[in-house]
């Protein structure tokens, strides 16, 4: 064989031997000598990769806890009636981690002589506490110089990331925190509250909010149906307040919406005297359900709890201009779909609304 040809022949062979040993080889040897391309970063995804955080459902909750306990008979002074109560909102996510909490009080005091008279005026509407601001007063009397909403939200960012079982293991005494970084922006008792997020949190629900949604409250009371105690028949200060916890998303729009509402009532004689037991349990109107008695008497058959939750529902998914704009006739909405579920007046599940919207931080 021609020497050229033998020589030819060896070095294919020899390449031949050669590609097939690097096709063998690790993939990061096969590729020794190369310049790698720059690893993505968390913050430098490679192309076409979702950068959005993912996002996930939240429940929603209320809490409404009320005691009429501080009720006192009219004698040289006018007697009061006085309905607390403590009101929590949340957001938890599927851990059962509170994410957003708001704590606010409805501080109702409506004074009535020892004739049996009311002396507040009916006309009155009350600012819940966080309304109240510095206007409650409390700073002053504090030694933490403190007022009571700073303090209120002071826990309620500290509960955030919490669950129940962590919250209620909050040391206490005598009702007040002893942690000392709690201790140092709160000092009023927080046993009641305790209460309340608990309660709130069990009650809390899927109803759309989203991660990144904000959490709102809404208070609105009002003494309306106060009457003086007259032919024989007692009287009574009623406290009426409404509540509503609401989220809203990016665009300003609500994600879900729970509506409640409450009756403080005390009686009195036309001697002044306090007929009523202040240490009944005062259970909101959704916690009454059917015991409340609306349906039997509503043209369109439906109890108060699920009329409340009929608006609730049709106003998820507007803005607040939107809701300021349903339609209504002597408090009551003229919209047909919307009257079909709501025969009771809305204005006041409307005001509320409103104000837990502005109030979403």
């Amino acid at each position: 064989m021609n020497k050229k040809l033998l020589l030819a022949l060896s070095l294919v062979l020899a390449i031949l031997m050669l590609v097939g040993c690097t096709s063998n080889l690790p993939k990061d040897s096969a590729n020794e000598g190369k310049v790698d391309e720059k690893p993505a970063t968390d913050n430098e995804k490679p192309s076409g990769e979702n950068t959005t955080p993912e996002t996930k459902g939240l429940k929603t909750g209320l809490a409404v806890i009320t005691s009429l306990g501080k009720s006192k008979d009219a004698g040289e002074a006018d007697g009061l009636a006085q309905v607390d109560s403590t009101v929590v909102a949340v957001t938890v996510d599927g851990e059962g981690k509170i994410v957003e909490c708001i704590i606010d009080a409805a501080q109702t005091k409506m004074n009535f002589s020892k004739e049996g008279k009311l002396v507040t005026d009916l006309a009155t509407e009350f600012k819940s506490k966080n309304e109240l601001g510095a206007e409650y007063g409390m700073a002053k009397a504090s030694k933490i110089g403190k007022e009571w909403n700073e303090q209120a939200a002071f826990l309620a960012n500290y509960v955030v990331g919490k669950t129940v079982e962590e919250v209620k293991g909050i040391a206490v005494k005598e009702g007040k925190p002893t942690d000392a970084d709690l201790a140092a922006s709160v000092t009023v008792s927080i046993t009641g509250y305790i209460d309340a997020i608990e309660r709130a949190v069990t009650n809390a629900q899927d109803m759309g909010a989203k991660t990144g949604d904000k959490l709102g409250l809404g208070i609105a009371t009002n003494m309306s149906k106060s009457k003086d105690a007259a032919d024989g028949n007692e009287g009574q200060a009623q406290a009426y307040s409404y509540y509503t916890a609401v989220t809203t998303n990016a665009d300003g729009k609500i994600t879900s919406c729970i509506i409640d509402a409450s009756q403080g009532t005390v009686k009195f004689d036309a001697a002044g005297k306090i007929t009523t037991d202040l240490a009944q349990e005062v259970k909101t109107k959704n916690e009454l359900g059917a015991e409340y008695g609306m349906a039997k008497a509503s043209k369109i058959g439906k109890e108060w709890n699920e009329q409340a939750a009929a608006f609730a529902k049709y106003v998820t998914g507007k803005t607040v201009d939107e809701v300021k704009g349903i339609a209504i006739s002597e408090g009551k909405a003229t919209d047909a779909e919307l009257a079909a579920s709501v025969s009771v007046t809305i204005e006041d599940m409307i005001v509320i609304v409103e104000k837990a919207i502005n109030s979403a931080k």
